[in-house]
Protein backbone atom coordinates (compact mmCIF):
# COMPACT_ATOMS: atom_id res chain seq x y z
CA UNK A 1 0.00 0.00 0.00
CA UNK A 2 1.14 3.39 -0.78
CA UNK A 3 2.83 4.87 2.35
CA UNK A 4 0.13 8.57 1.81
CA UNK A 5 -2.72 6.22 1.34
CA UNK A 6 -2.00 4.55 4.89
CA UNK A 7 -1.49 7.45 6.22
CA UNK A 8 -5.20 8.98 4.51
CA UNK A 9 -7.03 5.43 6.15
CA UNK A 10 -5.00 6.20 9.65
CA UNK A 11 -6.20 9.22 9.62
CA UNK A 12 -9.99 8.69 8.84
CA UNK A 13 -10.33 5.57 11.37
CA UNK A 14 -8.82 8.06 14.02
CA UNK A 15 -11.44 10.82 13.17
CA UNK A 16 -14.42 7.49 13.21
CA UNK A 17 -12.74 6.16 16.21
CA UNK A 18 -13.40 10.08 17.61
CA UNK A 19 -16.91 10.71 16.40
CA UNK A 20 -17.48 7.00 17.41
CA UNK A 21 -16.51 7.87 21.23
CA UNK A 22 -18.23 11.21 21.34
CA UNK A 23 -21.36 9.39 20.00
CA UNK A 24 -20.90 7.20 23.56
CA UNK A 25 -21.76 10.01 25.69
CA UNK A 26 -24.56 12.05 22.84
CA UNK A 27 -27.76 10.07 22.27
CA UNK A 28 -28.05 12.04 18.57
CA UNK A 29 -24.44 10.62 17.53
CA UNK A 30 -24.60 6.70 17.01
CA UNK A 31 -21.26 5.07 18.08
CA UNK A 32 -20.76 1.58 16.02
CA UNK A 33 -21.57 2.74 12.74
CA UNK A 34 -18.27 4.81 13.28
CA UNK A 35 -16.09 2.12 15.02
CA UNK A 36 -17.30 -0.35 12.33
CA UNK A 37 -15.68 2.31 9.65
CA UNK A 38 -12.92 2.59 11.89
CA UNK A 39 -12.27 -1.43 11.79
CA UNK A 40 -12.64 -1.11 8.11
CA UNK A 41 -10.19 1.53 7.66
CA UNK A 42 -7.69 -0.19 9.84
CA UNK A 43 -7.65 -3.49 8.50
CA UNK A 44 -6.27 -1.46 5.31
CA UNK A 45 -3.75 0.52 7.45
CA UNK A 46 -2.94 -1.59 10.38
CA UNK A 47 -3.47 -5.29 11.22
CA UNK A 48 -2.39 -4.59 14.77
CA UNK A 49 -4.86 -1.30 15.29
CA UNK A 50 -7.65 -3.38 14.12
CA UNK A 51 -7.45 -6.19 16.41
CA UNK A 52 -6.79 -3.49 19.31
CA UNK A 53 -10.25 -1.82 18.24
CA UNK A 54 -11.90 -5.79 17.70
CA UNK A 55 -10.57 -6.60 21.06
CA UNK A 56 -11.10 -3.22 23.01
CA UNK A 57 -12.83 -3.69 26.61
CA UNK A 58 -15.82 -1.22 25.66
CA UNK A 59 -16.77 -1.60 22.29
CA UNK A 60 -14.99 -4.86 21.26
CA UNK A 61 -17.67 -7.20 21.80
CA UNK A 62 -20.55 -5.62 19.79
CA UNK A 63 -17.77 -4.77 16.50
CA UNK A 64 -16.89 -8.73 16.77
CA UNK A 65 -20.80 -9.40 16.95
CA UNK A 66 -21.71 -7.69 14.04
CA UNK A 67 -18.60 -8.29 12.18
CA UNK A 68 -19.11 -12.14 12.49
CA UNK A 69 -23.02 -12.95 12.45
CA UNK A 70 -24.10 -9.36 11.42
CA UNK A 71 -25.64 -9.33 14.93
CA UNK A 72 -26.79 -6.97 17.39
CA UNK A 73 -26.98 -7.81 20.71
CA UNK A 74 -30.59 -7.26 22.35
CA UNK A 75 -29.54 -4.44 25.46
CA UNK A 76 -27.89 -2.37 22.36
CA UNK A 77 -30.79 -2.42 20.64
CA UNK A 78 -32.98 -1.73 23.39
CA UNK A 79 -30.54 0.80 24.46
CA UNK A 80 -30.75 2.29 20.69
CA UNK A 81 -34.64 2.41 19.76
CA UNK A 82 -34.70 4.29 23.38
CA UNK A 83 -32.62 6.65 23.75
CA UNK A 84 -34.30 7.82 19.85
CA UNK A 85 -37.56 7.69 20.99
CA UNK A 86 -36.62 9.49 23.84
CA UNK A 87 -34.31 12.11 21.68
CA UNK A 88 -37.69 12.65 19.62
CA UNK A 89 -40.27 13.02 22.61
CA UNK A 90 -37.85 15.37 23.82
CA UNK A 91 -37.55 17.27 20.19
CA UNK A 92 -41.44 17.43 20.03
CA UNK A 93 -41.70 18.50 24.22
CA UNK A 94 -38.87 21.16 24.02
CA UNK A 95 -38.80 22.23 19.82
CA UNK A 96 -42.57 22.58 19.70
CA UNK A 97 -42.21 21.67 16.04
CA UNK A 98 -44.84 22.10 13.57
CA UNK A 99 -46.44 18.91 12.85
CA UNK A 100 -44.95 18.30 9.48
CA UNK A 101 -41.36 18.88 10.84
CA UNK A 102 -42.39 16.13 13.51
CA UNK A 103 -43.40 14.38 11.16
CA UNK A 104 -40.39 14.50 8.63
CA UNK A 105 -37.91 13.97 11.99
CA UNK A 106 -40.01 10.72 13.30
CA UNK A 107 -39.46 9.40 9.83
CA UNK A 108 -35.87 9.94 9.67
CA UNK A 109 -35.52 8.47 13.23
CA UNK A 110 -37.91 5.68 12.11
CA UNK A 111 -35.45 3.83 9.27
CA UNK A 112 -32.60 3.34 11.38
CA UNK A 113 -34.62 2.38 14.20
CA UNK A 114 -35.90 -0.14 11.91
CA UNK A 115 -32.98 -1.60 10.64
CA UNK A 116 -31.94 -1.79 14.12
CA UNK A 117 -34.88 -3.93 14.74
CA UNK A 118 -34.64 -6.28 12.19
CA UNK A 119 -31.11 -7.51 12.37
CA UNK A 120 -30.70 -10.57 14.04
CA UNK A 121 -30.28 -10.45 17.88
CA UNK A 122 -27.67 -11.88 19.86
Amino acid sequence: MHPALRILYLGLAWLMVGLGVVGAFLPIMPTTPFLLLAAGLFARASPRLEQWLLNHPIFGASLRLWREKGSISRRAKTGAVSLMATSFGLFCFFGNPSLKLAAIVAAVMALPALFILTRPAE
